[in-house]
């Protein structure tokens, strides 16, 4: 992805989650179930992210 798209988080769970970046460059807070969250990164990296709710869900989202 390039600086200025957007990603959309889409929980189809029915428990609640996060999208937080390690660093704190992002945090969705609470997604409900079926709710979305979207972030448009302004920076180019890569962004380990995981839920807060649940330490085993974990991601990265890179940015060229």
């Amino acid at each position: 992805m390039k600086r200025g798209d957007r990603v959309v988080w889409i929980n189809k769970d029915i428990f609640p989650h996060t999208a937080t970046a390690e660093t704190r460059a992002f945090d969705s807070r609470s997604i409900a179930a079926s709710a979305s969250w979207s972030y448009e990164p302004g920076k180019a990296g890569t962004f380990p992210y995981g839920c807060t709710f649940h330490p085993t869900m974990h991601g990265a989202l890179t940015v060229r």
